[in-house]
């Protein structure tokens, strides 16, 4: 064997990661999303398309959107906070579909009052059903620097993820009778809007105007590797995502189960982070559990304390719902 094929093989692959790493350099916000609403409340301060600030005034919040949906990839963006006294705004990164019964994947980044930590709420909705929130308390500051939040989507599971490490997974189970977000085509969307009827403490504490404007900032623009579709009625642009499905570095191993290093920090996010879970929250669903709990928290021990069910959630980024807070402090 030629030793130098080795070689030419690693050189090669470093040529191509700094292609992709500078091609995504080269991406600006206005390549590839627009402004939703809330244009006056939207900043550049970089002037160059690689930071974009959302704000939210007791007049209007704001928001962008992709200019097209896309099937299967590994989305990201980068989100520094609302800083300070932040209670009653709702900061989102999400996924949706425009189709009857929607798919959606949420990061809803719910504000809180100055010292205390911030909460993440994640949702999946697959055609047209959710209910299935979870809350944790992020391990860090999110409005003291910029922070990763993804989703890796393949034709297995779904991956949410911060700072690369996995928070929590949703399994294909159409064995169990659960839809999967297999043919929907979803945009990406951001927003900030006002919560302050369920956001903070179940809405008892509401947003504080005099510390206006509220400002989420984002960047990482163009670090998506996903499948865009132009026309998503066209079966030829569903058929050449699913190709490229199979082709591609996120829809083939290892990306289709968790790793035991994965499946680790999933059990560090339940032990120590988790505020809420639907999974255990049987009250809402007639005293059963939903059948695909067991399997989206593999190695983890759910259990369920029925004296605790007293949250009931339907929080969602862009329809109308009204969830409560169990629980708004954590002993750090």
């Amino acid at each position: 064997m030629n030793s130098k094929l080795p070689l030419l093989f690693l050189s090669l692959t470093a040529v191509l990661l700094m292609t992709a790493a500078a091609a995504a350099l080269t991406v600006t916000f206005w390549d590839v999303y627009y402004i939703t609403y809330g244009q006056s409340n939207v900043k550049y301060p970089s002037n160059n398309g690689r930071i974009v600030q959302l704000g939210l005034t007791n007049i209007t919040g704001s928001g962008f959107a992709s200019k097209i949906p896309y099937l299967f990839g590994r989305f990201s963006m980068r989100v520094k906070l609302v800083g300070g006294d932040s209670a009653g705004t709702v900061t989102s990164y999400y996924m949706a579909s425009t189709f009857k019964k929607w798919g959606e994947l949420d990061f809803e980044f719910l504000g809180n009052s100055t010292g205390q930590p911030t909460i993440l709420q994640t949702n999946v909705f697959s055609e047209g059903v959710g209910n299935r929130e979870q809350r944790i308390y992020l391990w860090f500051d999110p409005s003291a620097d910029y922070h990763e939040y993804g989703i890796l989507w393949n034709q297995a599971l779904i991956l949410f993820l911060v700072d690369g490490k996995v928070i929590r997974v949703f399994h294909k189970a159409t064995d169990l009778g659960i839809p999967y977000l297999d043919y929907q085509p979803m945009y990406i969307y951001s927003s900030i809007w006002n919560g302050d009827s369920w956001a903070t403490r179940g809405g008892q504490v509401k947003t504080n105007w005099t510390a206006q404007p509220f400002v989420a900032s984002y960047s990482g623009f163009g670090e998506n590797n996903a499948c865009g579709v132009k026309n998503s009625s066209s079966t030829t642009d569903l058929h050449a995502c699913y190709t490229k499905l199979y082709q591609s570095s996120y829809g083939q191993p290892p990306n289709l189960a968790l790793s035991q290093a994965q499946i680790s920090h999933l059990k560090f996010v339940h032990d120590k982070y988790l505020i809420y879970d639907y999974c255990t929250d049987l009250k809402r669903f007639g005293g059963v559990q939903p059948p695909e709990c067991g399997r989206n928290w593999p190695s983890v021990s759910i259990v369920v304390e029925p004296r605790l069910q007293e949250f009931h959630s339907h929080g969602l980024s862009i329809f109308d719902r009204s969830p409560h807070l169990s629980r708004d402090k954590l002993t750090l």
